[in-house]
């Protein structure tokens, strides 16, 4: 069921329709925007809730991506992930915290007004601490890059945002090529490239 279809938050509370989808499923699962309206699901509805995708973070995701990762390597724990793009979106944020509770070094390559916000870089710091990855942001692309075992990209205008333009001039440089995959310096057979999709190649 869409947002749309059952109005989610507009003519009944999310509290309301939280109690009604809890006595009709075992479990939810949520893919919208705002990070709240998960939260208030998973309070409300007295079942176990999910978050598909909302603003702020994109968990699933995790799961499907940590799992290929694995099946490519065998393992997680000193690997090394580099995420060129922008670095405040909800797949940055989620890469960088997930990778640190599973060990995976993340590094967050992006350029500066796009760095991850300080609260989601202290939750990696936090995970970092217990796993022992390594973490980085930086805008050196060369830097950022090298070593890495997975370059992994998205979109550069996110869910709501409106700045093509200016996005795209930004983010330019930052364009996943050859090249950069050769900048990393890792043998081919020790290096993938990745995507959460959907992409755009124009």
């Amino acid at each position: 069921m869409g947002a749309g279809e059952i109005h989610l938050g507009k003519k009944e509370s999310i509290e309301d329709t939280a109690k009604v989808l809890g006595s009709m499923f075992d479990d939810i699962e949520y893919r919208g925007f705002a990070q709240k309206d998960v939260e208030d699901l998973a309070k409300y509805s007295g079942v176990p809730v999910w978050n598909g995708l909302t603003d702020k973070w994109h968990p699933t995701q995790m799961l499907a991506d940590f799992m290929t990762i694995k099946e490519k390597f065998g393992h997680l724990k000193v690997l090394t992930l580099a995420y060129v793009g922008d670095g405040r979106d909800n797949v940055a944020d989620s890469l960088l915290v997930a990778g640190s509770m599973l060990g995976v070094n993340v590094h967050i390559v992006t350029p500066k007004p796009l760095f991850t916000h300080p609260d989601v870089q202290k939750i990696a710091e936090g995970f970092a601490k217990d796993s022992g990855s390594r973490n980085l942001i930086t805008d050196d692309i060369e830097q950022g890059v090298k070593g890495a075992n997975i370059i992994y990209t998205d979109v550069w205008v996110s869910m709501g945002e409106n700045d093509w333009s200016e996005r795209i001039k930004l983010l330019k440089p930052y364009t996943v090529t050859m090249n950069m995959m050769y900048m990393t310096g890792t043998p081919d057979d020790q290096l993938i490239f990745m995507h959460c999709l959907p992409a755009f190649h124009d």
